[in-house]
């Protein structure tokens, strides 16, 4: 992009709206999936009383659109420090996978490397998008970071205070990432994309009852084996990520976004040692999975939902929880909409009544919860108004919980 050297801060930043806003403009007229529920609940912080103030605006997103050619793509975002990644990536996920690139004479290994490609594209046009107001947030610390070290604000320059709130600004525009999980389904075959520590869940019913609930993947966190190994070999110190349980603020070893892990590794002290960025935007593929004459659901869930649910009930049954909450409302309810947003909103409430119940050892975990977003996709599988209902899962007495591994990373 040419720039005139006589635009000033308010014109680079009209020029990077209008480039995140480009990819929602390509995106409007495609059609919303019908086969389709999202339900969410914003963050909450509970007062000794047990009353909850939302601590900052919600920062999850999610898309769910039909394509053409029998192509169908729905995701779920948990942004953090703002909500511009998770936004930027929704929108331009689907501009680079439903605007003419996927068909259906594509193999699975064609799938797997436009998905690959897309997010390449994601996180390299999202940082095209900030790039200008990097560069000026460099400019500006060297000008007062030299004189000015440990300086008070209120000791600062008239020049100088103005200075240290354009970088404010600056950190603000800048700052924040996300982590993402992607379905795509084309040709009745269903792929996942993971990046992060959001969750994919496929839950099917069969005749004879065998209904099995599949965790697509794993999370992408700081207890993830394979993500240590690969940490390691960077040269990371990957007992220590383990011990620290966050980096940068975050458990994610995979990111959107977020240009403190992707340029400034070497001064976050767990990262220090690294050879190259460690912090990786590369989605893990797994699939493709047949749907051919699959009933159930999947479900896409936040990382937000997962540790409401975890941190009242513990991790040991949180997947079985969910779906048995999922096909209870799906009993009960004649739309999708409805059904995702009173799980949400269940879960939600659970959270709340274990923080208030001061006699359940789990009270200190649930002080307070992030974002949550669900999203339910139906696989030939009838509402509560449809001709027969799946009341098997409500109870799920015979689930047998699966962790699929990825076929390629």
């Amino acid at each position: 992009m040419v720039r005139e050297r006589n635009e000033g801060p308010s014109d680079m930043a009209a020029q990077r709206r209008n480039l995140m806003q480009s990819h929602q403009s390509w995106t409007d007229d495609l059609p919303l999936c019908q086969m389709c529920g999202v339900g969410t609940a914003p963050n909450c912080v509970y007062s000794s009383d047990g009353k909850g103030t939302q601590s900052h605006t919600n920062e999850d997103g999610h898309l769910r659109f039909r394509g053409e050619d029998g192509c169908f793509l729905y995701g779920v975002f948990n942004g953090y420090d703002g909500s511009r990644v998770a936004s930027f990536a929704s929108q331009c996920l689907t501009a680079e996978l439903l605007l003419g690139q996927l068909n259906s004479s594509h193999t699975d290994n064609d799938v797997r490397r436009i998905l690959t490609q897309a997010f390449d594209v994601v996180e390299k046009s999202y940082f095209e998008t900030i790039d200008d107001a990097l560069a000026e947030k460099a400019h500006l610390s060297n000008y007062l970071l030299p004189h000015n070290e440990n300086v008070s604000f209120h000791q600062l320059s008239s020049q100088g205070q103005k200075v240290q709130e354009r970088l404010k600004e600056l950190e603000q525009e800048v700052s924040g990432g996300a982590t993402a999980v992607v379905a795509l389904i084309l040709n009745n075959k269903l792929y996942i994309a993971n990046v992060g520590t959001n969750r994919a869940l496929l839950c099917k019913s069969s005749i004879d009852g065998q209904n099995q609930v599949l965790q697509i993947g794993r999370p992408h966190s700081t207890d993830n084996e394979d993500e240590l190994q690969r940490l390691a070999a960077l040269g990371v110190d990957s007992a220590r990520v383990r011990q620290a349980g966050q980096i940068a603020g975050q458990s994610s070893t995979r990111r959107l976004g977020d240009y403190r892990v992707k340029f400034n590794y070497n001064e976050i002290d767990l990262l220090s040692a690294a050879k190259t960025s460690p912090i990786i935007a590369e989605p893990e593929i797994h699939g493709s999975q047949s749907l051919d004459s699959v009933t159930g659901f999947l479900l896409l869930m936040s990382e937000g939902l997962i540790n409401a649910l975890e941190s009242a009930h513990g991790p040991e049954q949180a997947n079985q929880e969910i779906v048995a909450m999922v096909a209870a409302e799906l009993a009960q309810q004649t739309s999708l909409e409805t059904a995702a947003q009173s799980v949400v909103d269940r879960v939600k409430r659970l959270h709340h009544d274990v923080y208030v119940s001061s006699g359940r050892q789990r009270a200190t975990y649930c002080s307070r919860h992030e974002d949550m977003t669900l999203l339910i996709r139906t696989l030939n599988y009838a509402l509560a108004d449809g001709a027969h209902a799946h009341t098997g899962w409500t109870h799920l007495s015979r689930v047998s919980a699966l962790l699929q591994q990825p076929e390629h990373q």
